[in-house]
């Protein structure tokens, strides 16, 4: 693997709650080869940029990488930016069960969801 030419420090950007790395951690046991997750930010939506996260069976050059709660999670450069004060949250009501991305910038009108789509501040997966 090349030298990583960017910024490693995650700690303090990306927080991971304990039911959200108890239900990653499940998932990746699931499946063969898995390293960790990607966490990733798309151009979709009203409201700008929101979040999604997919499996890793091999990391690029260019990621970052945190350990938090034992899971690794690998963020671009790009992405980086986009992540500071980021909490992944894990909810389960009823039938519903979703990764929730609470973003410490929405309740000051920055990239969560918007009031037209009925979002409350943080994008679900």
């Amino acid at each position: 693997m090349a030298e990583n030419l960017f910024n490693t420090r995650l700690s303090d950007e990306i927080k991971i709650s304990p039911a959200a790395a108890a239900q990653l951690s499940a998932l990746i046991e699931d499946e063969e080869g898995v390293e960790g997750i990607r966490i990733y930010v798309s151009g979709e939506g009203c409201s700008g940029m929101s979040y999604a996260m997919t499996f890793v069976e091999k990391p690029n050059q260019y990621d970052s990488v945190l350990e938090l709660n034992g899971i690794k999670m690998y963020v671009d450069a790009i992405a980086l930016g986009f992540l500071e004060g980021v909490e992944i949250d894990y909810k389960s009501e009823g039938l519903n069960e979703s990764f929730v991305f609470k973003n410490a910038f929405a309740q000051s009108g920055g990239s969560g969801t918007c009031g037209g789509c009925g979002g409350a501040g943080g994008n679900s997966y």
